[in-house]
């Protein structure tokens, strides 16, 4: 199911997202300044390249939720808000569900990047 799940993700629409996600990473490490955001963008891209069969776990400390914070007030909230309604909007149909719920899970990390960890399930 996974395997299914992954390549009619990738077909409507995964692909273009991972790579625009990738392509964000790449410019913001072009400056020093720039790689701790580019890092969350590459995580991002990873798992919206294939999001079935993978989880975030946090284990992140304090600095990590410091910079979070900072990440929240400035871009996290309105990035986590569009995959929370185009999760709304998957879930509208049932056969939308389990693709809503993926984007659930990235509009979590698309939130609080710092400190996530993607894992595979098993």
């Amino acid at each position: 199911m996974r395997l299914l799940g992954n390549i009619l993700w990738l077909v409507l629409g995964g692909l273009m997202i991972a790579f625009g996600w990738a392509i964000v990473g790449l410019v913001l490490c072009l400056t020093i300044i720039g790689i701790p955001l580019g890092i969350q963008s590459f995580k991002m891209a990873a798992l919206t390249l294939t999001p079935f069969g993978k989880t975030v776990v946090y284990e992140g400390g304090v600095g990590s939720t410091i910079v979070n914070l900072v990440w929240v007030l400035l871009v996290g909230w309105w990035m986590a808000l569009g995959y929370v309604v185009a999760g709304l909007a998957n879930c509208i149909t049932i056969i939308g569900i389990p693709f809503g719920i993926q984007s659930f899970k990235m509009a979590k990390l698309a939130l609080w990047p710092f400190g996530a960890q993607i894992r595979e399930l098993y």
